[in-house]
């Protein structure tokens, strides 16, 4: 199997005001978005060209907004996804969708 481009687990995924996941995973791998449950079960996954995601002003520190097939999810990524060098796992996911070609907003 191949390295993904991004990998986080134990993310807050949420639905509006709906929490689906409080440890899920978050992987851009091969050109595509997968949200997953923490039993690796999918909520979603697109093309990162179809993908929008950013930061709002608003929102934590380690919280996004991704757009996948429609559908607005907010992404808390927490500390423990932090790597060595002390890269923020939301700036390495808006990273890795970017350099893939995603993230247009």
């Amino acid at each position: 199997m191949a390295d993904a481009e991004f990998s986080a687990s134990g993310v807050r995924i949420e639905r509006f005001t709906r929490s689906l996941t409080h440890a899920g995973q978050v992987v851009v791998k091969d050109g595509r978005l997968s949200l997953l449950t923490s039993n690796g079960r999918e909520i979603d996954s697109a093309p990162v060209t179809t993908v929008s995601a950013g930061k709002r002003w608003f929102f934590a520190a380690d919280s996004a907004i991704a757009r996948v097939n429609g559908v607005r999810y907010r992404l808390t990524m927490g500390q423990r996804n932090r790597r060595r060098d002390g890269a923020a796992p939301l700036r390495r996911f808006l990273e890795a969708l970017r350099s893939a070609g995603g993230c247009r907003g």
